[in-house]
């Protein structure tokens, strides 16, 4: 009995709980829902290629496959230039015979992508070409049969008949055989040399590559969200939080303070993050490190102010547990480690809301691509827009707590 009165106390308390219940039947539902748009979308590959010196043929048959969309350009620098501003995702250069091809490799299913489209186009003109020689010497040795069957009937009268037909039979095959050597040799000097270059990496590096700039920001914003925010919670739950509301000091400076001292954590724990990630998993940094530890620190103080608002409404370390897939769940979903290009137009722009979309993209340009922290302007000032507006939400967020 004693069980059973335990047990009807506990269930009370959760169902006079409404926000309990509703993070844990209300959440996973929501997020089914989201992954089912996210998986369900068309899932292929869209590349843009960049040709120079290209035959029309071989461009018209690129482009006619599917997600393969073709640029031609004069000179291999106009190329190059629109591979640096990520306007195509390859190049390909056609010299005498032969093929360069140039990948940014920032994404390898791209670079597959690029390689099975150039490798059809190829084969293709190829096959067709054999088709076009094969047709001309049809056609030839048509007219040398007719040529043969004439000089037959001409000297079948003559005594050197049998003999002008050896000879001619013996004419006609040797031509016959010199055709088909031409033709050989002729097949065999058209096959092109292909030439692969790599601006990022090389042949062997995989997505996992692209993954990782975004994977070390998530672990960042990750746990230094769930510290922050457990951390504040049980100053609360303590009744610590509520005696210094008690007294003078602004609501700003508590936050503040909180910030700084949760900060110096963060930035340690970052750092960390950062280099274990890059040198023990021997990523490829093409730009600064610093610049890398830099976003993944401003990074680390969005996710430090996003976990200090989330626990004043958070009753306990449960509903704060709770939070994790409302919150974390969409981070990796939208930050780009799903590619978002063949998404529909509304899911990409769920992403813009998504503080990790903008430090993946500002830590993707630097790892791969050398890109200056100068030229991530952009992202950075709207993560720097994140942390104003959490933190001033944080400020009012406390007002609840201070008992005047």
């Amino acid at each position: 009995m004693r069980t059973i009165g335990i047990m009807n106390r506990v269930l009370k308390e959760l169902f006079r709980d409404k926000r309990t219940l509703a993070l844990m039947f209300v959440a996973p539902i929501l997020v089914m829902l989201l992954m089912s748009v996210i998986f369900n979308t068309n899932s292929t590959t869209n590349v843009n290629v960049g040709t120079v010196s290209v035959t029309q043929k071989l461009n018209k048959e690129m482009g006619d496959i599917k997600h393969v969309d073709v640029k031609t350009y004069d000179t291999k620098a106009d190329a190059k230039k629109a591979l640096n501003d990520e306007k195509i995702d390859a190049i390909i250069k056609k010299n005498g015979n032969n093929y360069s091809l140039t990948y940014a490799n920032t994404d390898s299913s791209k670079t597959a992508a690029v390689k099975m489209a150039f490798k059809n186009a190829v084969t293709t003109t190829s096959i067709d070409q054999l088709k076009s020689a094969l047709k001309k010497s049809t056609t030839g040795m048509a007219k040398l049969q007719a040529q043969l069957v004439a000089m037959q009937k001409q000297q079948a009268a003559s005594s050197t008949a049998t003999t002008g037909t050896a000879a001619a039979a013996k004419q006609a095959a040797a031509t016959k055989a010199t055709s088909t050597t031409t033709a050989t040799k002729s097949t065999s000097q058209k096959t092109p040399k292909i030439t692969n270059h790599y601006v990022y990496g090389d042949k062997d590096t995989g997505y996992f590559a692209k993954m990782l700039p975004i994977l070390m920001g998530f672990f960042v914003f990750f746990f230094v969200f769930l510290i922050s925010g457990m951390a504040l919670l049980k100053e609360r739950t303590t009744g610590t939080l509520d005696r210094l509301l008690a007294t003078p000091v602004k609501r700003s400076s508590i936050v503040f303070g909180y910030m700084l001292s949760y900060g110096i954590l963060a930035v340690i724990q970052t750092i960390i993050i950062v280099l274990v990630t890059v040198w023990l998993l021997g990523i490829e940094v093409v730009g600064n490190m610093a610049s890398v530890v830099v976003m993944n620190l401003i990074l680390a103080l969005v996710a430090l102010a996003f976990g200090i608002l989330l626990s004043t409404f958070a009753n306990s370390e449960f509903q704060m547990m709770q939070f994790i897939p409302l919150v974390i769940v969409p981070q990796v979903f939208f930050s780009g480690i799903i590619p978002l290009d063949s998404m529909a137009t509304w899911v990409k722009d769920i992403s813009y809301i998504i503080p990790l979309k903008y430090s993946g993209d500002a830590v993707n340009d630097i790892i791969m691509r050398g890109t200056s922290i100068f030229d991530e302007g952009w992202n950075i000032l709207i993560l720097l827009a994140f942390l104003l507006v959490l933190t001033f939400l944080n400020i009012v967020g406390l007002k609840r707590y201070r008992k005047v």
